[in-house]
C-alpha cells in the first residue's frame, strides 16, 4: 500500500476537496437573504451588495439564472398578506423558468421567531407546493438568524440535492 493511500485510510490526510455549486439566492425585500448568507458565511453584511429583492430588480431576476446549479429562495414567513401574494407570484415562476424547472430549491421560510410568522404547513399549501412543484426537487424549512443550526441543515440538505443530481446519469 502506498504511503498517500494509507495516510488518506487513516484520515491523516487533507480532506477530500469538496465541490462547489452556483446557486442564485432570490426573494423579496426584507425577507432576509443578505442577513441569512452574511451570517451562514461569518462575513459582515456591510460587504454585501444586496440587489436582487428590490422590485425595479426582480424583473431582471432570469439574468442571474444563467449557470447556476440550484436556487435559495428566501421568504419573509411574517408578510402581510399582499406581500406573500407577491411573493408567490414570484416563486411559482421561478419553479417553471426553464434555466430553473430542474434544478434543486431550498425554501427558507425566514423569520419564524416573529409572533406573526407562518408555519411550513401554511406556506405550503397558500403556495400551492405540492401540486405546483411535483416531479421537482424541493425543499421548504423554517429558519431565523436565532436558529443558524437550522439554517446550515438546510443548506445541508440542499447539498445533498445537488450530490445526487451529480451522480444520476447522463441522458442521451
Amino acid at each position: 500500500m502506498d504511503y498517500l493511500c494509507f495516510r488518506a485510510l487513516c484520515c491523516k490526510g487533507p480532506p477530500p476537496p469538496r465541490p462547489e455549486y452556483d446557486l442564485v439566492c432570490i426573494g423579496l425585500t426584507g425577507s432576509g437573504k443578505t442577513s441569512l448568507l452574511s451570517q451562514l458565511c461569518s462575513e459582515s453584511p456591510e460587504n454585501i451588495v444586496s440587489t436582487t429583492g428590490a422590485d425595479n430588480i426582480r424583473k431582471y431576476w432570469s439574468r442571474y439564472y444563467q449557470g447556476s446549479q440550484g436556487v435559495i429562495f428566501v421568504l419573509e414567513s411574517a408578510f402581510s398578506e399582499d406581500d406573500l401574494k407577491t411573493a408567490r407570484n414570484e416563486l411559482h415562476p421561478a419553479l417553471q423558468h426553464p434555466q430553473l424547472c430542474t434544478l434543486p430549491f431550498l425554501i427558507l421560510a425566514n423569520h419564524q421567531d416573529k409572533p406573526a410568522a407562518r408555519s411550513v404547513q401554511e406556506i405550503k399549501k397558500y403556495f400551492e407546493l405540492e401540486p405546483l412543484a411535483r416531479g421537482k426537487r424541493w425543499i421548504l424549512k423554517p429558519c431565523s438568524l436565532d436558529d443558524m443550526e437550522a439554517v446550515k441543515d438546510s443548506f445541508s440538505l440542499l447539498i445533498n440535492l445537488l450530490e445526487e443530481r451529480d451522480f444520476e446519469p447522463s441522458r442521451m
